[in-house]
């Protein structure tokens, strides 16, 4: 299991783990490191390592806890990635925005990092756009968020800044929920929407096959200015 820390429910009554990388020194700020659909695997591990090393503490909280703790799966493997997929569908995505604000509490009131913000991937990035509209997190990032164009209907309670990551080709996020995501949220004060032309799902993937270098660093670089201006 790649989780090394238990993070209080906000009722108390459970434990969520997570994986913490703690940078030198004080803390620019807090990153809630929000994984796809296949867990804390080697990849967010990765990416919350480098968060890490820019100055932040990285939490990487383990989003299946509730149904199988500890859960690493290979996004390659088909029979692995339909096991990811029979996860996110049984997944209760209202307790989980739960289990973020207990995460949100424990690094300001615990960790004592008083700026938070969420980087997701797919299902990770549905979460960040939730997160962005359910909590007062500091600010919050989307990489081919799945569905967010079926929660339209809470833009207007987005307080903090989001960007969301859109390759225009994503397999799970097709043309016309594109289209939506833009026609509601373009206009949007708080929020900034990028595409990427060409390429799909899972393109900013740490490692394999799925990772398209050029638009991986130009989105990463997109998402690091932003959370330096946001968190520090």
């Amino acid at each position: 299991m790649s989780t090394n820390t238990a993070i209080p429910t906000l009722d108390g009554k459970g434990s969520i783990p997570a994986y913490v990388v703690k940078p030198e020194g004080t803390p620019r700020g807090a990153i809630i490191v929000q994984q796809e659909i296949f867990g804390v695997n080697p990849g967010i591990m990765q990416k919350a390592q480098g968060w890490a090393a820019k100055g932040y503490l990285a939490v990487a909280p383990d989003t299946f806890w509730r149904q199988q703790p500890g859960i690493e799966l290979e996004p390659e493997n088909p029979g692995e990635f339909e096991k990811a997929v029979a996860l996110m569908t049984a997944h209760d995505f209202d307790l989980g925005m739960q289990d973020i604000e207990a995460v949100i509490h424990w690094i300001r009131n615990e960790a004592g990092v008083a700026k938070v913000a969420l980087i997701g991937f797919c299902m990770g990035g549905k979460i960040a756009y939730m997160t962005a509209t359910r909590t007062d997190i500091d600010a919050s990032v989307g990489y081919y968020g799945v569905m967010i164009d079926q929660m339209l209907g809470e833009k207007h309670a987005i307080a903090r800044p989001l960007m969301l990551h859109i390759p225009t080709a994503d397999g799970f996020v097709g043309p016309e929920a594109q289209k939506a995501m833009h026609e509601g949220l373009d206009d949007h004060p708080r929020v900034t929407l990028h595409d990427y032309e060409g390429l799909d799902h899972g393109f900013a993937a740490e490692m394999g096959s799925r990772r398209d270098e050029e638009g991986a660093r130009l989105a990463d670089s997109r998402t690091e200015a932003f959370i330096a201006e946001h968190i520090g």
